[in-house]
This record gives structure tokens, C-alpha cells and sequence, in this order.
């Protein structure tokens, strides 16, 4: 096991990857079409553990800062790492919606409604951040070319849509009228930015793997959070559309409404593909040698959000295939969540090696993890 001491020197941002993974475990189990008797119970226990867990992290986070700031500092200059500061606030949003949709079943709707409003807005302007201050890093330092490209990429522009889905569900606390309106078409501009920006990504990502063929073994979990904008896109979309009705009336509350299912049933397609290809070429890696790191994560939020789409697109067409697809989807997550979270715990507090100062980053983006570790 490696020393106490190396957690905060060596703390990097994709350690919140594993606040979204665990997070996500919870908000895909509330809407699910099929609720399973205690399934609500144990969401609930899950959001008060990564709550936890959010807060212990980002204590950590703030001592890495005081204490190691040169090495806090480098992360952003890192081509593949800096990447990876889209996870904060997105583990930030994601708890925030645990929190309401679960946390007031223990604390009370006030405080969870609070607990929520301030995580939304403190990830959603962390987010907006993001999206623009690691693009320009990268289009102004950072030294890639074409043959870098791989899904980390994403991350930096997936949290304005997780805003949008999570902003969503505070739809109806906020007072109606134009307060309420001004929030609505903040989340459909923010679904746009990030949407905008991961149509002109996926391609990168494809011509890498299409032209290049060299994405290292450690970087292909990170193909699975092409998943993420897409899943979270149609979850934005029909939850947006859900709620439209509240600050939209008349004929703009229905078309949003339906736009959900006109946006998520296409995408949903192009997901199932990617899903598809991502899976082929991670037992194709596997047989010859996948070595665990922190990216592993990346098997468990885009699904979640695949299965969080599917709940909306069940609940708007009462279709009973999407039903089958998202209960499926959910046991999906649930068996990828159980093996990495099981291998993260194993190589942080077993093994000691996630904690150890991370590789330096390669030209085919193989230190996608910070660390990895096979553990």
C-alpha cells in the first residue's frame, strides 16, 4: 500500500469520475420504468455514501491545492489530463440531483432543494468554465494533432448538458413566469453548447480510429463517454420536454415535449452503434491485456445516462421496449459499478497504486488515468 501522504501530493481532477459513476447508480434508479421493491431504499443508502464521498474528495482536492499547488498547477497543461476537469462539475451535478430526487426522503425537501440549487450552480459555472477554458488550452498549448483524439476529449463540453438535465428537475420550485422561462432557455442553450461541440468531437474520435488505429489499451474504456453526451442529451431533452409545459405554454410547451422523443429515439440509434463498437474493441483489447485505471469509470456514467434516456423515452411513449432496454441498461451499469468500484477500492487502499504520481502523458493518450494500475 502506498503512504497516506501520496493521496493529496498526487490527487488528480479524474478522481471524480468515480463520484459520477457511483452517483449516476442512484438518479437512474428513480425513474426507472420497473421499481423493484427496496430499490429506492438502496438508492438512497448509495446517495449518502458518495455524498459523502463528494465532500471527503473535494477537502481533498482543496489540501492538493494548498499544499502540492506546482503539481495542481500542471494538470492543466497536460494534454490528456486537463481534459479530465469536466469531472468536478459534473460529480457535482450529479449529487446535487441525488439529493433532491433521494436525499429528501432523509433530510427534508427544503434542505435537499437548497442542497441541490447550490450544487447546480456552483458545477453549472464550473462547467460553463470548463467548456471553454480546456478547448482554449488546447487549441492555443497544448501540442496533438488528429492522432491524439480519443473520448476524454468530451469531457470539458459534457457538463453543460448535465446541467440542462439536471436543471431540469428545479423547473418547478422556480417561481413561474419569466424567472422560470429564463431557466428553460438557459438549459436548451446550454443542451445546445455541449451538443454542438460533442458533434464536432465524435468525428475526431472516429477518424482517430478509423485512420490511425493506435489508441493504447489504457484509453479504450475512454471510448465508452462518447456514450455520455449522447445518453445525457436524450435524458436533457425529455426531461427539458417533461417540465417545458411549466414556464412554456401553449404550443411551444407541446413542441418541446414531443422534440424530446423526435431528438432521443434518432440518437438513441447511433448510441446503440457506438455501444456496439465500443464493446468489440474492449474484449478485443481485453484478451490481449486491459490494464485497470481510473478510466474504468468510464464504463459506468455514459451508461447511466444511456439508461437515464431510456426512462424519459419510456415515460413519453409507454413503449415496452424502452422499458425492457433501460431495466437491462441498469443491470448493465449495476454489474460495471460492482467490478470497478470493487478495482478502484482494491488499488487505492489494497494496492496503494492510484494514489502514486501518474505516468506522463503519451502522444496515443494511454495515461488516461492519471495511474494506471493493475490492480
Amino acid at each position: 500500500m502506498g503512504k497516506p501522504s501520496e493521496l493529496f501530493a498526487n490527487l488528480t481532477p479524474n478522481w471524480f469520475a468515480s463520484i459520477m459513476g457511483t452517483g449516476i447508480v442512484a438518479t437512474a434508479a428513480v425513474t426507472l420504468p420497473v421499481q423493484i421493491p427496496g430499490l429506492r431504499v438502496a438508492a438512497t443508502v448509495i446517495w449518502g455514501v458518495v455524498f459523502l464521498l463528494l465532500i471527503l474528495l473535494t477537502a481533498a482536492t482543496v489540501v492538493h491545492w494548498v499544499r502540492h499547488r506546482e503539481t495542481a498547477r500542471k494538470h492543466h497543461n497536460n494534454p490528456v489530463m486537463a481534459h479530465f476537469y469536466g469531472a468536478p462539475p459534473m460529480a457535482m451535478l450529479t449529487i446535487g440531483a441525488a439529493t433532491l430526487l433521494l436525499g429528501k426522503d432523509v433530510i427534508g425537501e427544503r434542505l435537499a432543494l437548497g442542497i441541490d440549487a447550490g450544487l447546480w450552480a456552483l458545477g453549472t459555472v464550473l462547467g460553463l468554465a470548463c467548456a471553454v477554458a480546456v478547448p482554449y488550452l488546447q487549441f492555443t498549448r497544448h501540442n496533438v494533432t488528429a492522432a491524439d483524439a480519443f473520448g476524454g476529449w468530451l469531457m470539458p463540453v459534457v457538463p453543460p448538458m448535465v446541467s440542462a438535465s439536471t436543471g431540469a428537475l428545479l423547473l418547478p420550485y422556480i417561481p413561474s413566469g419569466q424567472l422560470r422561462l429564463t431557466m428553460l432557455m438557459a438549459c436548451y442553450a446550454m443542451f445546445g453548447l455541449s451538443l454542438m461541440a460533442s458533434l464536432i468531437i465524435i468525428p475526431l474520435i472516429w477518424y482517430r480510429l478509423a485512420v490511425h488505429k493506435n489508441l493504447a489499451p489504457s484509453a479504450v474504456p475512454t471510448l465508452w463517454i462518447v456514450l455520455g453526451p449522447l445518453g445525457q442529451s436524450i435524458t436533457a431533452a425529455n426531461l427539458l420536454g417533461s417540465n417545458a409545459h411549466l414556464a412554456a405554454s401553449g404550443p411551444l410547451g407541446s413542441a418541446l415535449e414531443v422534440f424530446g422523443v423526435l431528438y432521443g429515439v434518432p440518437v438513441l440509434g447511433f448510441a446503440l452503434m457506438w455501444a456496439a463498437l465500443a464493446t468489440v474493441i474492449t474484449v478485443r483489447t481485453a484478451r490481449r491485456g486491459l490494464p485497470f485505471s481510473l478510466a474504468w469509470w468510464s464504463f459506468t456514467f455514459p451508461i447511466g445516462t444511456c439508461v437515464t434516456g431510456l426512462n424519459g423515452l419510456a415515460a413519453h411513449t409507454h413503449l415496452a421496449v424502452f422499458e425492457a432496454m433501460a431495466v437491462g441498461g441498469y443491470a448493465l451499469l449495476l454489474a460495471a459499478w460492482a467490478v470497478v468500484a470493487a478495482r478502484t477500492f482494491h488499488g487505492s487502499f489494497v494496492k496503494g497504486v492510484l494514489f502514486q504520481a501518474p505516468l506522463g502523458a503519451t502522444s496515443s493518450g494511454a495515461n488516461v488515468s492519471g495511474a494506471a494500475a493493475a490492480a
